[in-house]
């Protein structure tokens, strides 16, 4: 009935993939359109909206998820479907009630907190969001915790296509009203593609769950008891995504304010923190399709594991979990800190950005690290330990931004280097925590030496092609793709030739892709 969680991952990867493309292909266009400005503008609102989004859901698609993954293991599914309809309860229950809140709020939030009130159109505008997603977050929960990725990805492009379709349009339509308006725009776009996800989601709820067969004399689980569940593991997990988007709001306002501090304009501030968030962190988080597809998928499947006493297979899903994380994310790094500016400027038109690029690269794989290491640990039912993690490197995380970002002609890189800074000091906390709870001792040969030294070997081939083909004249786009190509040619034969990635891989992955695609 479950799918393999490696089965699982690939299924959201490939979902992620086109996501990435199409939600590139719109920040490309959106940036073009609204200008790092807008971008920025956006972005100051954002962590307000997902702060109410957070506890909206309260921590209950994640908490749903390894319930039912539980009472799957248990071959107890009528009772997965009661865990369920709690949930679903209270999400209808907190996503209206934090909708309404937000309508009401919006205006005076923006007036005494933002650093630009032109945001607040689109804070109110984002706010139907909220209900949707809550709603919709349940069915993703409760197919996740079945195993079963393929309605969590289908809807998840269906929201990318919405959102990129009508965002761009309104935000081109409403540009000429100026540009509180069209970044206003961009929030009915995400409203759009958010209801569109829900009834994809909902739809294929209808038609594709499983049904439970009847088993006379089992216990019904109360009320009490899986509220109780729910929220003992939601809880933790809603207090570290709000703390988490609280420091994200701090920082939203804190990086412009120090920017002005250092001697810059409001808008030049608001310009450069939109080429950070809105051009160098997207580019860093571009292996988060895989890493973030890892941590979805391993939470349900550790959970499986343990419920099953398995530790032999706990061990080993951690094992393949880090070992793809680091075969993915090497590579991205070694392009990003070989080709920032060229990144930047090709894709977006904005070079400069390339710089604070490089400065969080050079702890990019320590935040992809950290990202697979949070899944695990929700896996295994220790959320708090990735919270308290979070809590105590966002106080170098803060601190960094406040003291670097004033510092005159260093401003925006402050920042980078506080959040690059900050990505280290989590990933070795997480992991610390994990070493403590399992007792696993990773195959640094398996997992590290050898993709460094593949990902080493392609960073030498991307230096010389990229001497080669960006010293001569010529389409800087078409040179940027031919040193990625064949950076990543190179990279694909070392793995191959090093036995980093061997036959068993490969058909695992073919058996994978001809079962699914």
């Amino acid at each position: 009935m479950a799918q393999s969680f490696i089965h699982g991952t690939v299924i959201l990867v490939g979902a992620s993939l086109f996501n990435r493309v199409i939600g590139f292909l719109y920040q490309i266009l959106l940036i073009r359109i609204i200008r790092p400005e807008g971008v920025g503008l956006f972005t100051m609102i954002f962590p307000v909206y997902i702060l109410a989004l957070v506890l909206s859901t309260m921590g209950i698609p994640t908490a749903l998820a390894k319930l039912v993954a539980e009472e799957v293991a248990r071959d107890n599914l009528a009772g997965a479907y009661r865990i369920f309809r709690v949930s679903m309860f209270y999400l209808i229950i907190f996503g209206s009630l934090f909708t309404v809140l937000l309508l009401v709020l919006s205006s005076p939030l923006v007036r005494r907190i933002l650093p630009n009130p032109a945001a607040g159109l689109s804070l109110t505008t984002l706010a139907p969001a909220i209900v949707i997603v809550a709603v919709c977050s349940g069915f993703r929960g409760f197919f996740q915790g079945l195993q079963r990725m393929g309605p969590t990805a289908a809807s998840q492009v269906a929201e990318q296509l919405a959102r990129f379709s009508v965002g761009l349009a309104l935000a081109s339509l409403l540009l000429p009203r100026g540009l509180a308006f069209a970044t206003a725009g961009v929030s009915a776009g995400v409203v759009t593609g958010e209801l569109t996800g829900f009834v994809v989601m909902l739809y294929l709820y209808r038609h594709n769950r499983p049904l439970p067969a009847p088993r006379p004399g089992l216990r019904r689980e109360s009320l009490t008891s899986i509220s109780r569940r729910l929220f003992a593991l939601g809880v933790p997990i809603t207090l570290t995504r709000a703390v988490w988007t609280v420091l994200y709001s701090i920082e939203a306002m804190l990086i412009p304010d120090r920017l002005v501090a250092a001697g810059l304009t409001v808008d030049k501030a608001t310009a450069l923190y939109g080429q950070l968030s809105g051009i160098a962190e997207s580019l860093l988080y571009i292996p988060s399709i895989v890493t973030m597809a890892l941590a979805t998928a391993l939470l349900p499947a550790i959970a499986d594991a343990l419920a099953q006493k398995n530790d032999t297979l706990v061990r080993f899903r951690t094992q393949e979990a880090f070992r793809l994380t680091i075969l993915v994310g090497m590579p991205a790094v070694v392009f990003f800190l070989v080709l920032p500016r060229q990144l930047c400027g090709v894709i977006f038109g904005y070079a400069g950005a390339g710089d604070s690029l490089l400065i969080m690269a050079l702890a990019g794989i320590f935040l992809y690290l950290s990202q697979t290491c949070v899944g695990i640990l929700q896996g295994l039912g220790r959320p708090l330990l990735p919270f308290k993690n979070m809590v105590v490197s966002s106080t170098l995380r803060l601190a960094g931004i406040y003291f670097l970002t004033a510092v005159p002609g260093f401003n925006i890189m402050g920042a980078a280097a506080a959040l690059a800074a900050d990505y280290i000091f989590t990933a070795c906390l997480n992991m610390a925590d994990l070493h403590k709870v399992t007792g696993l001792t990773l195959n640094l040969r398996e997992i590290l030496v050898k993709p460094a030294f593949c990902a080493g070997v392609m960073g030498l081939v991307t230096i010389a092609a990229k001497g080669f083909f960006f010293g001569r004249s010529g389409a800087p786009g078409v040179s940027l793709m031919a040193v990625i190509s064949l950076g990543g040619l190179v990279y694909g034969l070392v793995l191959l030739f090093s036995g980093a990635i061997d036959k068993g891989d490969l058909n695992r992955l073919v058996t994978i892709f001809r079962h699914y695609v």
